[in-house]
């Protein structure tokens, strides 16, 4: 059997308001919806809501989810469950995802942008490469305390020469 690099298909998010998330994104990050928000309710007879229930177990009675899109096709799946609640902590070294990253050349203009819209910057800019390559990354929250990251350049070229 060969092995082959997979593709990364689509991230799913929770949110604690799914209007507010879906025009944060299409309003900071430039991302499209491309199916708006639609409340998924318990039963046993529609496709959704059988995977539901094999994911989330029964006694979840209904959420509402988006789907958006980015630039490059990844896409992007926001769920606002009833029960929603924000960590505590950030629990950085606890198995689980806790970022996506995504890219952009102009990364003060994008930080400015979603401090304006409600989120946060966690860190100051940096440069992985400081005085011999332009490339940067920062960590910034949505107005929701959705963790992520910003790169000014693609993952491969950050990480080729070796950042550390």
């Amino acid at each position: 059997m060969t092995s082959y690099p997979k593709t990364f298909s689509h991230i799913g998010i929770s949110v604690p308001d799914l209007d507010k998330a879906v025009s944060f994104y299409e309003n900071v990050m430039g991302w499209y919806t491309i199916m708006k928000p639609t409340e998924v309710t318990e039963e046993s007879e529609s496709a959704i809501a059988k995977m539901c229930i094999d994911v989330f177990g029964t006694g979840w009675g209904s959420f509402r989810i988006a789907h958006l899109s980015t630039g490059d096709k990844i896409g992007i799946e926001m769920f606002e469950f009833k029960n929603n609640e924000k960590p505590a902590e950030f629990d950085y070294w606890k198995t689980g995802t806790f970022h996506f990253c995504v890219q952009d050349p102009n990364i003060e203009d994008l930080v400015a942008k979603i401090i304006a819209h409600g989120g946060k910057q966690r860190m100051p800019i940096r440069e992985y490469y400081p005085g011999d390559k332009p490339f940067k990354m920062v960590y910034v929250e949505d107005p929701f305390g959705v963790i992520f990251e910003i790169y000014t350049h693609s993952y491969e070229l950050t990480y080729s020469q070796g950042a550390y």
